[in-house]
């Protein structure tokens, strides 16, 4: 493959960095023994880059951004900046990101590997064998609707609003992506919303169904309110495929699915925007978990979470098939050895740090390559 795929590196705040280098670590064996080369630039977003430009993402970063072919990122925030203002906070830079690149499709897999059933805080036959697929909305809702804000109402009170907000276009988008999806896995899609006393999931429930009807017959399309969503979650996870839902629901529940999985550590994400006449999409690869600032710079931290988005962006920007199965087999491989970092840490394992992950990770990837 040529050199000319581009990648922008943005390790972030906390943990971002070290769970960062394992990756390195992975493209650096991938470059050696599998002549696979990028194109890799570093930079800084979060509570770094306020702290070094007051601000958490400059200018020059977001157009590094978007003229990359995918985007890697660690997490961003901490503590630290708690009382910095909401528009410069480390958040904030992140949900730019996402606006400006317009990644519209947040695609988050809720897998249970083998070896990481008994984590689970589920009963293990409940979660055994658990792949879930949740597709959120994410340049739309509530976090980006206005009005927004609060206002002080004197005698001690304020009001605060916030504006949850979808169109026509924007729903039908997101539905498209989790359809295709589906075509792939079980062709099983469960739209979510609250029909049942918000305006825009009436209109959600309404635009899921007439995508639906234009070319996807071969897809089963359910229905299901977001809080029933959540107890059937917990109650029945393996009845789900490929759930779709908006912004605010998709964030509380891709962190509930996680949590069947045993650990945030262990979860990617991509987000996806729209394809170009060229093919292309930008994209921005992420773990689920935060930043971890309790134990940031103790090389205690899990990376798989960060290698697997790795192998995500192989799979979805690249189409790297064959390398993006390699480093999620050779992730599987080192659980069924019984390595854990301390999140996933189950008695009778073996506690590794964070480089020591990444080092057997690429060793598995040896093997595999022999």
């Amino acid at each position: 493959m040529s050199a000319n795929k581009k990648l922008l590196m943005l390790p972030g705040d906390g943990i971002g960095p070290e769970v960062m280098n394992q990756v390195k670590r992975v493209i650096d064996w991938m470059d050696k023994t599998r002549h696979v080369s990028f194109d890799i630039a570093e930079d800084l977003v979060g509570g770094c880059a306020y702290d070094a430009h007051g601000t958490s993402l400059t200018d020059n970063t977001l157009a590094d951004a978007m003229a990359v072919d995918a985007v890697l990122l660690g997490a961003v925030g901490g503590p630290k900046w708690d009382n910095v203002e909401r528009d410069r906070r480390p958040e904030a830079g992140l949900l730019k990101l996402r606006k400006e690149m317009d990644l519209f499709a947040n695609l988050r897999p809720a897998t249970v590997f083998p070896a990481l059933a008994e984590a689970s805080s589920l009963k293990t036959e409940l979660v055994s064998g658990l792949d879930i697929l949740i597709v959120r909305e994410l340049t739309g809702g509530v976090y980006f609707g206005a009005p927004r804000g609060i206002e002080d109402l004197g005698n001690g009170q304020k009001r605060a609003v916030d504006t949850q907000v979808y169109t026509t276009s924007e729903i039908d988008r997101v539905c498209r992506a989790a359809f295709d999806l589906a075509r792939k896995r079980q062709s099983r899609v469960t739209s979510v919303e609250k029909a049942n006393v918000m305006e825009t999931g009436v209109l959600w429930r309404e635009v899921a169904t007439q995508t639906h009807a234009d070319g996807y017959g071969d897809i089963i399309l359910n229905h299901m309110y977001a809080d029933n969503c959540a107890m059937q979650l917990v109650r029945d996870p393996k009845q789900f495929d490929v759930i779709v839902t908006d912004n605010l629901f998709g964030d509380v529940l891709s962190d509930c699915a996680a949590m069947l999985t045993g650990s945030l550590g262990m979860l990617p994400s991509a987000s996806l925007g729209a394809a170009d006449e060229s093919g292309r999409r930008k994209a921005m690869y992420e773990p689920v978990h935060g930043t971890a600032p309790d134990i940031a710079g103790q090389d205690k931290a899990n990376p798989l979470a960060m290698i697997l988005s790795y192998a995500m962006c192989l799979r979805y920007s690249f189409d790297m098939i064959e390398d993006a199965d390699m480093v999620e087999k050779a992730v599987e491989t080192v659980l069924d050895c019984g390595l854990r970092t301390g999140d996933i840490m189950q008695p009778g394992m073996t506690l590794v740090s964070c480089q020591a992950m990444g080092e057997a990770v690429t060793a598995e990837m040896d093997k595999l390559a022999g």
